[in-house]
């Protein structure tokens, strides 16, 4: 009886947070203006080309390599969101996951109309680094907060079947304990306990927006989307919490989600590649059942070796969409892009960088 309280007040929370973080939710910047850049590599000013999806307000700065900026990391985008296009930006970085067990690291989708990544489009990719779907059960309540139920919507969702199958890397409520390194708010970082059982990650993004981070991507996959149920709290309280996730402070929150996804990089020692896929742009994150509809057309599929450039890139076309006025406003009023700033700050990525089209 207590834990069925407990999930509906959950619920509860979930719904009520959700409601005052809708398309109006926070303080809007001018999210008309067409946004481009600073922290796309300069280069001559011929070398400026139109990529991104379908919207006509969908334009970036696309850098060639000119064998001047080197140490400028490389973003691969296509607008092809499908099975070819994925592979194709995967493949565009030349670098291969090594060891016999590599994680595909995703969200699952809370039940029973969100927006997560599409078994099909992935499935190829899976195959070929010989995957195992891995993923850590919320601390929110929901339908994937307790291991029978997570391992049911993974099947029902179409996971179980990828690869080499789907693991909950917490499914025995227990953690593996990361150091962080030069972190701003961190010391340590709980995962998932299987985290160890992994020699490489490709971490598989819906690149999407979020009621409490403002976007999802890259960076919030390898943070909140690896911690246990007790490595989330601490994260989004600033390490003040092991059993609650109330209370913390935003930015606190923001930069406790750098420190986390330095510690796994760290750990893995650069083995790990990450991709974002940029369709289905709600306002509204993956562990949201009902999320607004989008007001941006699908953009494209964009991969990196460094998450902060990844994000920053996806941001960056975001603020270049029509219809972005709610995304931005979501961003904004959450200050999202914090995450990025702290992620530079202590290492784990650059937000210069250089955007390369895979397009013929």
């Amino acid at each position: 009886m207590k834990k069925a309280v407990a999930l509906l007040l959950s619920f509860i929370l979930l719904l009520s947070l959700t409601a005052c973080g809708g398309s109006g939710f926070g303080a809007g910047g001018n999210a008309a203006a067409d946004r481009t850049s600073h922290n796309v590599a300069e280069l001559p000013s011929d070398s400026t080309q139109s990529t991104g999806g379908e919207s006509e307000g969908s334009t970036s700065t696309q850098a060639p390599d000119t064998g001047t900026d080197a140490d400028v990391p490389v973003v691969y985008m296509t607008t092809d969101i499908s099975p070819e296009g994925l592979m194709k930006v995967y493949e565009a970085l030349g670098v291969e996951l090594t060891g016999d067990n590599i994680a595909v690291k995703l969200s699952t989708g809370e039940p029973p109309a969100s927006n997560y990544l599409d078994p099909d489009l992935i499935r190829n990719l899976v195959e070929r680094v010989n995957g195992t779907i891995v993923e850590c059960n919320t601390a929110y309540g929901g339908s994937r907060s307790e291991t029978a139920m997570h391992y049911q919507v993974a099947e029902d969702h179409g996971f179980t079947s990828l690869g080499k199958g789907f693991l909950i890397m917490d499914e025995d409520g227990e953690s593996m304990i990361l150091p962080v390194e030069g972190g701003q708010r961190l010391k340590e970082n709980y995962v998932g306990a299987h985290f160890g059982d992994f020699d490489g990650f490709l971490v598989l993004s819906h690149f999407k927006g979020h009621m409490i981070a403002g976007f999802g991507g890259a960076i919030k996959n390898i943070s909140i989307g690896i911690g246990s149920q007790e490595g989330k709290n601490l994260i989004h309280t600033a390490g003040r919490s092991h059993t609650s996730w109330f209370g913390g402070e935003q930015d606190a929150f923001l930069e406790s989600m750098a420190d986390a996804g330095k510690s796994v990089v760290d750990a893995l020692d650069g083995n790990i590649l990450f991709i974002n896929v940029m369709n289905r742009l709600s306002i509204d994150c993956d562990c949201n059942g009902n999320p607004a509809e989008p007001d941006i057309h699908d953009i494209g599929i964009l991969a990196s070796t460094d998450p902060v450039a990844l994000d920053q890139a996806c941001v960056d076309l975001i603020y270049q969409a029509e219809g972005n006025e709610s995304f931005v406003r979501r961003m904004e009023g959450q200050h999202a892009e914090h995450v990025l700033e702290a992620g530079e700050a202590i290492g784990l990525g650059s937000r210069t960088y250089r955007l390369e089209s895979v397009d013929d």
